[in-house]
């Protein structure tokens, strides 16, 4: 436990900036959503300092690795702000898992949970994901019995306005469809853009839930996942031109420092591994795109909205792997980008490279075992 270290100080900025994938920010959605009744109703956590802290997935640094009593390159950390009113004045955090983690919850925020409450099943749920993805969390959650209200699975306003102009492009064609005019065409795109990644089915988009023949319930479970699939695929779109260099890189690194003949048989089957593996990886993320395009498609060139309403829902079901997937690509490549940055020669000891392959094969084995 302790004070936030240099990488989140500027909480701020992190809540500013922040990914959906490596941030919940707790504290922003009650800020937002206090008021709502499926927020009061439905709390992630039962403990309101949790319910308004900020979890964060956190590469570990040399000086924290003995934190753990295992062996991790990443971390999930929980952060309480020191002033809610003030980010600049940092936050006191600990780690999820970390040793005497619930000592530590309740020396550094008077949080004291009990052994089988639902709070320590949420905060283990949420270090086993390996990202917070808001889609794939929600399906993590639901597996185990919890279902927090929805807003707790919304995307970051940094994604959403990062994603916005390739979501605009992505839903042009449905708004084609209906309106010739350009000029209106254009305007309503920006609106049914706006709407979607705001996940909020209101009247305006009546007709469309009409035509695709759900009930209020269902269009609004449509649109949270409708939302999904723009998220996955831009940041598929957003990752694949990062994977090669990083490829390349893994394959070319040569460590400093003696090596046995089991560290270097090592090293060159985990670079075969690896290659396989995260290749492998991209093109089963593709794939699952690809049946999204297939659905959306029939819709707005075949005038088929009963493929994209069936498509729709079963949609929950494709997240986990999706979610998973993404993931891991995430994981490697900002990993990697983080431990070597810029274009210097990386600096890296045989047996720390062997550790770092080992983790980013631990985090492909679905892709060795499929």
């Amino acid at each position: 436990m302790g004070l936030a270290d240099g990488g989140v100080r500027n909480l701020a900025y992190l809540e500013t900036s922040a990914s959906t994938s490596r941030v919940l920010n707790l504290r922003a959605i009650h800020k937002l959503k206090r008021g709502d009744p499926d927020y009061a109703a439905r709390p992630l956590f039962q403990n309101s300092v949790l319910n308004t802290s900020i979890i964060v997935k956190h590469r570990l640094r040399a000086n924290e690795l003995d934190e753990f009593p295992s062996q991790r390159t990443s971390a999930t950390k929980i952060l309480v702000p020191i002033d809610s009113d003030d980010l600049r004045l940092g936050a006191r955090y600990a780690f999820i898992g970390q040793r005497g983690f619930e000592q530590s919850l309740r020396q550094a925020f008077g949080v004291v949970v009990g052994e089988n409450s639902q709070d320590l099943r949420a905060l283990s749920i949420l270090d086993e994901t390996p990202t917070l993805d808001s889609f794939l969390l929600r399906e993590q959650f639901r597996r185990h019995g919890i279902e927090p209200a929805l807003c707790y699975f919304e995307l970051s306003k940094a994604d959403t306005k990062r994603m916005f102009d390739f979501a605009q492009r992505e839903i042009e064609p449905l708004v084609s469809m209906s309106l010739s005019d350009g000029a209106s065409a254009a305007a309503f795109t920006v609106k049914l853009t706006q709407k979607i990644l705001s996940n909020e089915a209101d009247a305006e988009l009546e007709p469309l839930r009409r035509t695709m023949q759900l009930d209020p319930q269902q269009f609004h479970e449509g649109v949270f996942c409708w939302k999904a699939f723009l998220y996955y695929k831009w940041q598929l779109a957003d990752l694949l031109p990062k994977v090669a260099p990083v490829l390349k890189q893994i394959e070319q690194v040569r460590p400093q420092g003696p090596q046995d003949d089991d560290i270097k048989s090592s090293l060159k089957s985990s670079r075969e591994t690896l290659r396989g593996a995260l290749i492998s990886c991209c093109r089963n993320v593709k794939a699952v795109l690809e049946t999204y395009d297939d659905a959306y498609g029939r819709m707005t060139r075949h005038s088929d909205p009963g493929a994209f309403r069936d498509f729709l829902l079963k949609a929950p079901a494709m997240f986990d792997e999706l979610g998973q997937r993404l993931g891991s690509i995430e994981h490697i490549v900002s990993f990697w980008r983080f431990r070597f940055p810029g274009e210097r020669p990386p600096v890296i000891t045989p047996e720390e490279l062997c550790e770092v392959f080992r983790d980013f094969e631990g985090s492909l084995s679905f892709e060795k075992a499929a």
